[in-house]
């Protein structure tokens, strides 16, 4: 791919998977629309991620798109804040140190990689997928996430076989659904004010509809002495006296 490229796919894609594919095909001898078809296979797992924090990102259409370009695995996981809640400052902060990292790293790597001979012979193969294994294990606290990811790395075993380079990925992103089989109580509970979340986990949406709320209970919670508040019955209050 020679030296300009490999810095300018890190800084435009910014995904590590894709690209390892890319390269792969490519030298190879495969074609750029199987290379490119691989990358956008393994990518398609970034559709439900950002579903899933779309609410956590604030301000106009612009910013929102900007930010949104730092959700890649690392940052979504370490984000994740469990009832469909993420910390957006940790989210891009975390994001934004993974891309320079990651493209100063390739940047290093077309100067000097060739220095540290054969990666596999360092062990340096098995880091991505130990730090996937990491990532996950935050993760599996729950039944559900524990069910999620039972489903997907058999999915994703069954399908590597017979399908090809990224489908058994995107397939086992379908686990995620058994999520939406069951309530989320601590959502519910918080929509309602009885567990309410951290305000730093909080979207303006949420902070907004909280005010409202408040407001609302202040002006219609009757009061002692409130003019619309119902005035005590003597006659009902009084207790009966038997006769003579």
């Amino acid at each position: 791919m020679g030296s300009l490229a490999p810095v300018a796919m890190s800084a435009t894609t910014f995904a590590g998977s894709a690209q390892f594919a890319v390269a792969s095909i490519l030298s190879a001898g495969g074609t750029v629309a199987a290379a490119v078809l691989a990358a956008v296979l393994l990518n398609g797992r970034y559709v439900p991620m950002g579903f899933a924090a779309a609410r956590a990102f604030e301000g106009g259409p612009l910013r929102r798109l900007l930010e949104s370009q730092f959700v890649v695995d690392e940052a979504w996981a370490l984000s994740n804040r469990g009832g469909r809640r993420f910390d957006r400052r940790l989210l891009v902060g975390a994001g934004l140190l993974l891309y320079v990292a990651w493209v100063g790293g390739t940047a290093l790597g077309v100067v000097a990689g060739s220095a540290l001979g054969d990666p596999e012979a360092l062990g340096l193969d098995a880091a991505f997928p130990a730090l996937f294994l990491a990532l996950l294990v935050s993760q599996l606290r729950s039944r559900t996430g524990a069910a999620a990811a039972l489903l997907g790395a058999a999915l994703a075993l069954a399908l590597v076989p017979i399908a090809p380079a990224g489908v058994p990925v995107i397939a086992a992103t379908a686990a995620t659904l058994v999520g939406l089989a069951r309530p989320f109580p601590k959502r519910d509970a918080e929509a309602h004010g009885a567990c309410p979340a951290p305000p730093e986990a909080r979207t303006a949406e949420d902070r907004a509809a909280a005010r409202h709320e408040a407001s609302d209970r202040t002006t219609t919670s009757p009061h002692p002495g409130d003019p619309a508040s119902p005035a005590p019955d003597p006659a009902r209050s009084a207790s009966p006296r038997e006769g003579p």
